[in-house]
Formats: structure tokens, C-alpha cells, sequence
């Protein structure tokens, strides 16, 4: 199975479209650093997102992106650090191997949907990138089909693993 397949099959289509959303769309345009790839798939009204900082206590949450535009800007500055640093990988490869996003409830037309980010990334210096957190993003079904129309972002990602 290629490393990018969509693990929902075409007959789960809500589920489906959430992670071709979410998943492909998001780091295909990340690693291009092109926000036209993924500008779509937000509801420009009404969107929130809220920064975790790292914290499950909703007292450390901020509301970092009040707009799309908000999370665009930051969105892009991380896709510019990331074309700026020197990996001895492919970035697109590593990318999906470290995001799961298998947690997707739907509840008619809204849904949420779980996205962790868990491995490293090699760097071409020897040493790594870690990516290690998680984010849960609200969506709606409409006309145009599934938006995001909100998110909280970095939370804390403990594995089994971690104890």
C-alpha cells in the first residue's frame, strides 16, 4: 500500500473526504507552501482555532486563529521553516508516515476528527525533527461538502508506549 493511501475506503465517503481534507490536502500544500491547495477546505465564517500550547488544561488555551486568514499567515510561516531546513528525507513521505487521523465521528452533518502527528523527521545535520502532538478538528457538511470550521491545536500526544 502506497505511503499516502487514504485509509477509508471510497464507500466511507464522509470519511474519506475528511482526510483527503485534512490529511493530503493539508500537507500537500504545506510542503509546496502553497495555501491554495488547502484554502478550500475552511468555512471562512464563524472558524476559530484555538492553540493547546501543549496543555489538556483549557485555562492554557488561546485562540490564536480568530480567522482563516490568522491560521493562514502561521500555516505558511511553518511551511517556509520547513522548506528552509535541511531534511535527509523526503518531507512529503515523512510527513504522512508521522499523521494518523483514523479518529473521525460523524454525527450528521458535523463531525470531528482527530489528527496526530507521532515520529521524527531525519535531519541532513544527523540529528532529528520531532513531531509529537495532536489536534482535533470540527467540521460541517454543506453545499460545497465537508469545511473545517474550527480546530484546538498542539495538545499533548501520549502513546502507550510513553507509559
Amino acid at each position: 500500500m502506497p505511503f499516502d493511501a487514504n485509509p477509508f475506503p471510497l464507500e466511507d465517503a464522509d470519511r474519506h473526504a475528511i482526510w483527503e481534507m485534512l490529511v493530503r490536502q493539508d500537507i500537500d500544500g504545506f510542503v509546496a507552501r502553497d495555501w491554495s491547495i488547502f484554502a478550500s477546505c475552511f468555512r471562512a465564517d464563524g472558524f476559530l482555532g484555538l492553540d493547546a500550547a501543549g496543555s489538556l488544561d483549557p485555562q492554557d488555551w488561546t485562540p490564536r486563529f480568530p480567522t482563516v486568514a490568522a491560521y493562514r499567515d502561521a500555516w505558511l510561516a511553518d511551511a517556509g521553516r520547513a522548506a528552509a531546513t535541511r531534511y535527509a528525507e523526503p518531507l512529503r513521505e515523512a510527513l504522512f508516515r508521522a499523521t494518523n487521523m483514523r479518529d473521525i465521528r460523524l454525527a450528521g452533518a458535523a463531525a470531528t476528527a482527530r489528527k496526530t502527528f507521532d515520529d521524527t523527521i531525519a535531519l541532513a545535520d544527523g540529528g532529528r525533527q520531532v513531531l509529537n502532538w495532536q489536534s482535533v478538528f470540527f467540521c460541517e457538511k454543506g453545499m460545497e461538502g465537508w469545511k473545517i470550521t474550527g480546530f484546538v491545536g498542539f495538545l499533548p500526544y501520549v502513546t502507550s508506549r510513553d507509559g
